[in-house]
Order: structure tokens, then sequence, then C-alpha cells
């Protein structure tokens, strides 16, 4: 067994989304950056593969290509399904959000994102599963160690060091890294399951992504028979398959006491078969994740490290999205960051560290807050019944729910809708 050390200016831990728009940004800022990814590329990541415009305009920002050419599927809304009826919405565009979202695997898309951060200068090293934290003499975060895999993703026996002035925790929901810096989950955030699979089907390339709001199974005559709970999604990628899955909050009274996994071979059973969903189309076993919200490990700054994505709860508790706000969290971090380490002292570095956790709650606290009343809501059946019967039959409504529920509203002036939605974030405490 070996050792060796190796220095940066920042240690970036996971290659996911939020990871490699950490590493991308700051590598574009001059900093000299290590992106430690526990597995080798391409690997999967279960999620279901939807981008909304909020997400579309990370990758603008970021400057990754997203050429329909390229193999990005592009969609231009949501078809929402429930209470016997069928209604599609188009994503609102406006002067802050494209008026279109992608898909595109995770498989697919981590990859891109983390070739993209190496485009930029970060050091790229894959197969590099990331231990526990290497403390300085003031108990601050000063380094990791790591087991070195093959690429038969066993452990080869060789350990590394790596030492930075600051790291980076994007190593998911799991996040090793936070829990050896005393950084555990919070109880009194709302936490979802979420179980996918992909099939074959002929509709690939339908242009809205499909949400079901009630899950039925059928009876021994084909009627409708057993409301199940959760929801549900068809995400088409472009290229033969669709994404589909179903997920499941924690408010509700149901969470944890069936098989999501049969619950959701039950629910492909009662499927328009134009979709051509079955088990013979299913390209591989179904498989599920949990989903962490609303800043369920906190704080989000402390003693040299930062959480991003899924490491820090950054799931959107409306509509079950985390990639959006893990780049968008990758993008606050490398800017607090960058800023931090052009400072003279230590002091004046820690401060600035310090603003990283203001500028998420700035960004997505208020609006987490709102989403943490309405996880409680929805997780109890009679009130969701009653919002898909007297809500789906009000177009402006709904349109208004989409983009409240896709963090969509126009940053600065808009309509009437973009001031209300921003002025209830605002005034909605962070916590």
């Amino acid at each position: 067994m070996s050792e060796q050390v190796e220095t940066a200016d920042v240690i970036v831990v996971g290659a996911g989304p939020g990871g490699s728009s950490s590493a991308a940004y700051l590598a574009s800022h001059g900093l000299d950056v290590l992106l430690l990814e526990k597995s080798t590329f391409p690997r999967d990541k279960i999620c279901g593969d939807g981008l909304t415009p909020r997400a579309v305009r990370e990758l603008i920002h970021l400057g990754v290509p997203i050429d329909e050419a390229d193999g990005w599927h592009r969609t231009r809304g949501l078809r929402i399904i429930g209470g016997g009826m069928r209604l599609e919405l188009d994503w609102p565009g406006n002067a802050t959000f494209p008026p279109f979202g992608l898909v595109r695997t995770r498989q697919d898309l981590d990859e891109i994102l983390a070739r993209h951060a190496a485009a930029r200068g970060a050091r790229l090293l894959e197969g590099i599963n990331v231990q526990t934290p290497v403390l300085d003499e003031r108990g601050h975060i000063c380094g990791v160690e790591a087991k070195v895999m093959g690429p038969d993703g066993r452990a080869t026996g060789e350990r590394r060091e790596f030492r930075a002035r600051v790291v980076v925790a994007a190593d998911g929901n799991s996040s090793r890294l936070s829990l050896g810096m005393d950084r555990p989950k919070r109880d009194d955030r709302p936490m979802g399951v979420a179980v996918r699979a992909y099939y074959e089907t002929p509709r690939h390339d339908d242009p809205y992504l499909e949400s079901w709001l009630e899950l039925w199974t059928k009876d021994a005559q084909g009627e409708r028979d057993e409301l199940m709970p959760g929801y549900g999604w068809i995400f088409p990628l472009g290229d033969g398959t669709a994404n589909v899955g179903l997920g499941i909050l924690d408010t509700s009274e149901a969470f944890g006491t069936f098989d999501y996994r049969d619950v959701m071979k039950r629910w492909i059973d009662t499927m328009p078969g134009d979709w051509g969903f079955s088990e013979e189309t299913r390209q591989a076993p179904i498989r599920g994740a949990a989903l962490p919200m609303c800043f369920n490990r906190q704080p989000l700054y402390d003693r040299g490290l930062l959480l991003v994505g899924d490491a820090g709860g950054m799931v959107n508790p409306f509509n079950g999205e985390g990639i959006a706000e893990a780049m968008e969290a990758g993008r606050h971090a490398a800017e607090v960051i960058s800023a931090a380490l052009a400072r003279a002292t230590p002091g004046e570095r820690e401060a600035v560290l310090r603003s990283y956790t203001a500028a998420m709650k700035d960004s997505l606290g208020g609006y987490y807050t709102l989403g943490r009343g309405f996880a409680t809501l929805i997780g109890k059946p009679e009130i969701m019944r009653l919002a898909v019967k007297y809500g789906l039959p009000r177009r402006s409504l709904m349109r208004l729910l989409l983009k409240i529920m896709a963090n969509l509203p126009q940053e600065r002036g808009g309509g009437l809708d973009d001031r209300v939605i921003n002025a209830l974030s605002r005034m909605t405490p962070a916590a």
C-alpha cells in the first residue's frame, strides 16, 4: 500500500452537476482545482433526467453546447394528467429563463459536465473514493484521504491524500465528507424517494414531459381499482427510450410502507398502449434513490468545507429537481471561493467563505421554506385529491403553479405573477 500527497487551491469531491460546475467555474477563475470522482465515467445516476429551463440556464451560463444534434432532447413544457384531465402547459420563457427544457441521461450529462470542467482547466481524477477529511490544528479541513478504485469498482489497496485551502463537498446524499465534519442530516426537512427505469418507446421524441398526479391500478375487469401513493413521470429522451419513474415524499402517511418497485410495475400496467411500456421493453432493473430537500444538511459552510447539491440537501421540494439547484450552488460556491482566496489574511478569507451560506439562502432559502409547507400539504391524500379536482380545470392557475413549482419567475420586473412569486420568496424566512 502506497500513499501520495497532491496539492491544489481547491478540492471538489464528487463530479456530479454541482461538483463539475464548481470545478469548471473555479478553474475559469484561474484557480488550481482537483475534481475527485469515486467512479469511472461513464457511470449511471438515479434521476429523472429532465432539465427544466432553470437547469438549461445554468448550462448556458457554463458554456456547455446544448445543440439537439449533439443528443439533447428539447422539451416544450409539461403535460399533467390527473382527475380524468390532460393538460399541456408550455414552459414560461422570459428574460431570465429560456422557453424550453432538455432531457439527457445522467450517464451522459455527468460525463459531459466533468469533461467540460477538465477542458476549463480542472484536474479530473476518476476512481478516487474520498473517505475522510484531513484537519489542521484549528479543526478546519485542509485535505482529504481517499481509496483508489480499479476499473471494476473495487479498491486497489492504494491510498492517496490531497491537500487544499478549501474543500467543496459535492458527494451526494450520503456525503461521507459532511458526516466526517459533523454535519448530519436534519430531520425537520422533507425527504423524497424516487424509483425509475428506462423503457423503449415509439413516443421517445414527445416534446412534453409528462406528470401523473394520480397512480391507479386496475382490477381483473380492467377498471380503476386502487389509488396508490406518489406521483409518476415520463420523460422522453429522444433516443428511442423514455425515463419512467415515480416519487413519494416522506410527508405522506404511506411513506416507507410499500414496495416502490412493485407500485411502479402496477402503474406501468395501466399506461396507454401507445407508449409501448412493458416488462419486455424495460431496458434495465428499476432502481431507486433518496431525494434530500430544503437544505437538510447545515451549515452550508463551516471550517473550510462548502456543501453543494445533494450533499447540502438542495433538491426542490415542489418538483423533485436537483440538477438546476446543484449547478446554481456550484456557481455561487466558485464565486465565493475565488473572492475568498484573493484576500490577504486568514480572517478575511474566512469572512468571505462564510458568505456562501447567505448567498444560497438568499437564492433559495425562502423558496424552500414555502416548499416545506407545500410538501406537508400534498402528503395528505385528501388535499391532493381536492387540488387535482379543482386545480387542473383552471388553466391560468396551473400556468402560475408551473412557474412556482419549477421556480421560473423572471428575476427582475416581469408580470404580476413573477412579482408575486419573488415577493413571497423574499418575505418567507429562510431556515
